[in-house]
């Protein structure tokens, strides 16, 4: 009986029998590159293989011998070696031996390259048209064989297909060579390369043909597309289209074709298939984290409640620290890739001094692209704290704007670039006790990434300030504290704040700011890093009264596809304790 992962016995005779002695001794004396590739090709090398035991004939010897200095010289020049001194030389013995020695020589570089555009991508760049400027810039700036290169035959052809695709993905899908030509000179050991690209015409987009709707809307998808009829048909439209359609939350899978037509390249239609998620589901789950301890959540998402173009989202959190529900409604995506919203929350904050609850309510409009997620919306919010100080609340009423802008290698997983956050809000605030008056708020935090060789950095910069008068008193939700996994480690969650009378309150300023260094801990798991860091930061009343706590540690990350585990473990200076961190995924 087999089964799926067990290995059975073989059964082929030819498993069973005994390994053909060698019939031929090859040794090979070159470059460790070079002696792989001989060793591989040269007809010597095969012999063994080929000939299943039975004794060379004296002639076949002969033969293999003296086809020999060809065949290595072929081989080498595919490397970009044309002056190679070969030796092959029999040394007798059961079985022979022969010996291949090599002294390759100077390699081949490449001197000059020469492409020439023809077809409507040359007329396009005449008339400056930006998709033919852009694909003409890349075939020359992108070419993998630039001058000083070392020339092999294999990177030319990899070179060529590399730049036809290139150009297919510009939307000159029908782009192909019409002639390419290496000129070598083994004499002085140059290479001069030249190509003649025949462009073919400009791709540009037609109907969008949509399958797999059975509940949504087919204008939705048009809305996520984003580009109408007669848009250049290019790789990338049709990368982000279908990542707009994953990201959307209303779709399992997502399938995004072209289906050119050389006859028609100007009406390019763009085959959309997709599996649509179902209209409701519910997630529950336990976990631990060091800012609120032990903790479970609750979510539930209905994508056409009322049977309308709209996504209900709700999720309840109830944590030692924090309990928290949040609730919204938005359209599926319109025109432009913007989102209606209308949403609120409510939650229960507590530490060691007070007690923070506080709901809003918020009416809104967003706009998710790529590099970008802004959101403006207007907010009325009430916060109430219960302390040993007494009870107080604040109200406020404010518009706000908020966004998100990256420039990362990866969003999930960044090594390389910079995102930015920033934030501005302004309105009216009423407090007891205290008083009624306008406020501003504002907030920015940079996160940046960057290579070092092996070794991987990142840091941060936040700040923050509230804008009022003294005796105005805006909710806790709108002043800052600091403290915890994304903000000082080392300390307690939110406890890097101001005191008064020894009880916790929220500050109008904020300064945080982190350093990281991290490296892969082992070759066979480059998933898996070490880090270590310095955090410093903390929330007060004024920029004078700021003096930064300082948290220093070491951790280890595990990059999955879902996005980084972080475990930390930190000291903090100004309590001299450690305290351990855990967080999941990035947080912008």
């Amino acid at each position: 009986m087999l089964c799926a992962g067990c290995a059975a016995p073989s059964t082929d005779p030819a498993d069973k029998a005994p390994k053909a002695p060698p019939v031929l001794q090859l040794d090979v004396e070159a470059p460790r590159p070079l002696a792989n590739l001989l060793r591989q090709h040269l007809d010597l090398a095969r012999v063994n293989k080929l000939a299943a035991g039975e004794p060379l004939q004296q002639g076949e010897l002969d033969r293999l011998v003296a086809a020999a200095p060809a065949q290595a010289r072929e081989l080498l020049e595919t490397e970009g070696y044309f002056n190679a001194e070969i030796q092959v030389q029999r040394l007798g013995g059961d079985p022979p031996q022969v010996r291949v020695t090599v002294q390759p020589g100077p390699r081949t570089l490449v001197r000059d390259v020469n492409l020439q555009v023809h077809g409507p991508l040359a007329a396009d760049t005449a008339r400056n048209e930006a998709t033919a400027r852009d694909a003409q810039q890349a075939l020359r700036n992108d070419w993998l064989l630039p001058p000083g290169s070392p020339y092999r035959d294999a990177d030319w052809v990899h070179a060529k297909n590399a730049a036809i695709a290139q150009l297919r993905a510009q939307a000159y899908l029908a782009a192909d060579w019409g002639a390419t030509e290496a000129r070598i000179d083994a004499a002085t050991h140059w290479a001069d390369l030249s190509g003649t690209v025949d462009s073919g015409p400009l791709f540009l987009t037609g109907p969008l043909n949509i399958e797999g709707l059975n509940h949504h809307d087919a204008q939705t998808v048009h809305n996520i597309a984003n580009f109408g009829p007669r848009t250049p048909a290019t790789e990338t439209l049709l990368l982000d289209f279908q990542e707009r359609l994953q990201k959307s939350g209303l779709f399992d899978r997502t399938t995004v074709t072209y289906e050119p037509d050389p006859a028609r390249p100007l009406d390019t239609p763009v085959s959309v298939r997709l599996t649509e998620r179902k209209l409701q589901e519910a997630t529950f789950g336990v976990g631990v984290g060091a800012n609120v301890g032990a903790r479970a959540t609750a979510d539930h998402v209905h994508r056409r409640p009322f049977g309308r173009a709209l996504i209900a989202r709700n999720k309840v959190e109830v944590a030692q620290v924090e309990q928290r529900w949040d609730g919204e409604i938005s359209t599926h995506t319109l025109p432009g890739l913007y989102r209606n919203l209308v949403g609120g929350s409510a939650s229960r904050v507590t530490s060691d001094t007070d007690t923070v609850t506080s709901g809003r309510v918020r009416v809104g409009r967003a706009q998710e692209t790529k590099t970008m997620s802004r959101l403006a919306f207007a907010e009325a919010e009430r916060s109430v704290t219960r302390s040993a100080l007494g009870r107080s609340t604040s109200d406020s009423l404010a518009l706000h704007y908020q966004g998100i802008w990256r420039d990362v290698d990866d969003p999930l997983l960044p090594t390389r670039g910079k995102v930015w956050n920033g934030q501005v809000g302004a309105g009216v605030a009423r407090s007891d006790p205290g008083t009624h008056g306008p406020f501003t708020r504002l907030y920015a935090r940079l996160d940046a990434y960057r290579p070092l060789g092996s070794w991987y950095t990142q840091g941060r910069l936040e700040l923050g300030q509230v804008f009022a008068r003294d005796d105005v008193v805006v909710p806790e939700t709108l002043r800052f504290r600091a403290g915890g996994d994304e903000s000082v480690r080392g300390y307690a969650y939110r406890s890097l704040t101001p005191q008064q009378n020894g009880v916790a309150v929220s500050g109008r300023v904020l300064f945080t700011a982190s350093a990281e260094i991290a490296h892969p801990l082992m070759a066979r798991m480059p998933q898996l890093w070490g880090a270590a860091f310095v955090d410093a930061g903390r929330a007060a009343r004024t920029w004078g009264e700021l003096k930064p706590a300082v948290g220093v540690g070491v951790g280890v990350r595990y990059r999955s596809p879902v996005g980084p585990v972080k475990l930390d473990l930190a000291y903090g200076e100004e309590v001299r304790r450690f305290r351990l961190h855990l967080t999941v995924g990035t947080s912008f």
